[in-house]
């Protein structure tokens, strides 16, 4: 998939090593995976089939955004890049025309 960042400083400290490492310190290498994770994916359905993501939709004022769990309580949020997304008959994403996501933070939003 193509990875695109909310912001320019977002993009750098997850793109560097060093700085990863300095702002999520013993997270750095998870975050690290789960973004090459992501970058070697096909599409977003590939990603659902790794368990220890834990990928999924969420809802409320966070709706058309997507996590992936960290390390506890930490999740990767994103969204699709594509307004609107593409849905299944449902109503939900789906998945496997999701190619494109925007990084928006990395967060613990349950406490919010």
């Amino acid at each position: 998939m193509i990875i695109l960042f909310k912001s320019d400083k977002l993009k750098q400290i997850l793109n560097d090593g060093k700085e990863l490492k300095r702002h999520y310190g013993q997270s750095a290498s998870i975050i690290r995976s789960r973004l090459d994770d992501l970058h070697a994916a096909f599409n977003l359905s590939e990603i659902a089939t790794l368990p220890q993501h834990r990928c999924h939709e969420l809802k409320g004022d966070r709706k058309g955004q997507l996590s992936i769990d960290l390390k506890h309580p930490f999740r990767l949020v994103f969204e699709p890049t594509d307004t609107p997304p593409a849905r299944k008959t449902d109503g939900g994403m789906d998945w496997h025309g999701i190619r494109v996501i925007k990084i928006l933070e990395i967060v613990n939003y349950h406490d919010r």
